[in-house]
């Protein structure tokens, strides 16, 4: 039976995947979850230098889900080099690098610092709705897109993937946008824009007002929106939004992505990647899939 599959030539041992932002750098879960079973990590979003984040409260629960407005706190590129890679080095894991920035030149500085640094793909975050300059305009605009996505192209040493927004008229246009400036790969889809009011107080709930909505509640959502992706273009997509179990990430799978990624369930159960990878592997077993590529795109 074969797990494997591969995302712009890198081979994946299987198709399931951390999201960004839900799993540190792997450290943070690593007494919970064996890295090594895992298909990749991807880490949290690393700017060009320390970003401290939104001012808190900056999440809030929400029926089947939550708000997050964290704004993309990380310690820099330099630390991450230092501090986050050589730990991640020592699992049979690929390493994906999710890249956020304010400007273009901010993703090109990051881009260029990890092109010796042995990760075997970057993610490329235009999609965060969470910060006020740049990252969001460059993911909802087609041209935008595909300027960053060349430019990134022109001095990225690993596959490129873009993760595209889904707070967008025409997914479809988008992932067309990054497959013609030379994306190896999208992701999707990044988190809804969303809002909490505390009916008490008469207060926003999160001090930014709005946050990402992430959680199994916006399932269905993604699953339509990696479909008329995958129907949009031929590069792999790396489908996520509200997986919870392997029958749900087999539902991405269906719908035509190529791997998928487990993002706030980790939250509620820090084993549920694995339970995922196990859990693909019953399916497989139970209906006679052979070779997981089998189930891309297979939906009818």
């Amino acid at each position: 039976m074969n797990t494997k599959v591969k995302i712009a030539g890198v081979e994946l041992k299987n198709p399931v995947m951390t999201a960004s932002g839900t799993f540190g750098s792997g450290m943070e879960y690593s007494d919970f979850v064996d890295l090594n079973s895992l298909g990749a990590v991807v880490t949290k979003g690393v700017a060009n230098v320390p970003w401290e984040g939104n001012p808190v409260p900056r999440v809030a629960e929400t029926w089947g889900g939550m708000l997050n407005a964290i704004g993309l706190q990380n310690p820099g590129i330099d630390v991450f080099l230092e501090r986050d890679i050589p730990f991640l080095k020592k699992f049979d894991t690929k390493i994906i690098v999710n890249v956020c920035g304010k400007s273009v030149e901010d993703y090109l500085e990051v881009v260029e610092k990890l092109s010796d640094s042995g990760v075997d793909l970057l993610e490329i975050n235009v999609s965060c709705p969470n910060v006020k300059e740049g990252a969001i305009a460059f993911g909802q605009k087609a041209d935008c897109l595909y300027d960053i996505t060349s430019r990134i192209k022109k001095k990225a040493k690993q596959p490129v993937i873009m993760k595209l927004s889904p707070n967008v008229t025409d997914i479809a246009q988008m992932a067309k946008a990054a497959e013609a400036a030379g994306a190896d790969g999208i992701s999707l889809i990044n988190t809804l824009t969303g809002m909490k009011i505390d009916v008490h107080r008469r207060k926003f709930v999160l001090a930014n007002k709005t946050g990402g909505l992430s959680g199994p509640a916006i399932k269905p959502v993604a699953v339509r929106m990696v479909y008329q992706a995958a129907q949009a273009v031929k590069i792999p997509v790396i489908g996520m939004g509200g997986i919870a179990c392997a029958e749900d990430a087999i539902e991405f799978l269906l719908a035509g992505a190529s791997a998928v990624a487990v993002g706030a369930m980790n939250f509620v159960n820090p084993y549920t990647t694995v339970e995922v990878v196990e859990g693909i592997k019953k399916y497989m077993e139970r209906y006679g899939v052979e070779d997981i590529r089998e189930l891309i795109g297979a939906v009818s």
